[in-house]
């Protein structure tokens, strides 16, 4: 407990009298809390602003095999393919494959695991033209990540399934593929070219004449 001093009256005696009151530890830390509590909220926020926007994340696949089931904002990932397609009204698009050979191409060394699954992608203008060019044959496209609204047959675009893109996120870089040689393609094609060239040279081979003597 700690004392207060008294005051001294206007025109009055000088009195010394006591207040007691109590310094409590409790209520001089709530300003030092409250201030605590703001820096964090506050840095909270900052790196909520700062962070990528994420929606539901959803396998290319699923959505293909689905696409009717899903709706608002999704977040996808794969390879950016084929041509980046520009609009004048500053809008470019695009198609995002999710199938194994985004990460294993069959050019640097990947297993054949079926056809191509991807959705069409619709990004603006100004972010496409950050990103690497999509992939094809010699190059693995950019991998990326995708959020934005999943337009289900959009009557506004003639009923077109597609992603309307409002964040990208750069997983890796677009990548040039050195293709490797397959020997055992190349082996069994040498033997069986041999093979060929021996039928070909017995088929040439003139047959023995027999005669009948009468």
């Amino acid at each position: 407990m700690v004392l207060g001093e008294g005051r001294v009256m206007p025109g009055g005696p000088r009195t010394r009298f006591s207040l007691p009151f109590v310094r409590n530890s409790g209520a001089y830390a709530r300003p030092s809390h409250a201030r605590t509590k703001a820096v964090v909220l506050g840095a909270v926020f900052v790196l909520g602003l700062q962070a990528p926007a994420v929606g539901r994340e959803v396998s290319v696949a699923d959505l293909v095999a689905d696409p009717g089931s899903y709706e608002g904002e999704i977040t996808l990932e794969g390879e950016l393919v084929g041509d980046y397609g520009h609009r004048r009204d500053g809008s470019t698009w695009a198609q995002l494959n999710g199938d194994s050979y985004a990460t294993s191409p069959v050019a640097a060394g990947g297993p054949l695991t079926g056809p191509n699954v991807g959705v069409g992608v619709r990004l603006p203008t100004e972010l496409a033209e950050t990103l690497d060019g999509p992939g094809g044959y010699r190059f693995r496209g950019p991998l990326v990540r995708l959020t934005g609204e999943w337009k289900y047959h959009d009557p506004a675009r003639g009923g077109e399934s597609y992603l309307e893109v409002t964040s990208v996120d750069v997983i890796e870089r677009a990548l040039r593929l050195d293709e490797r040689p397959d020997w055992v393609v190349i082996v069994l094609g040498s033997v069986l070219l041999f093979l060929a060239g021996l039928v070909r040279i017995r088929g040439r081979r003139p047959s023995p004449v027999t005669e009948e003597w009468s």
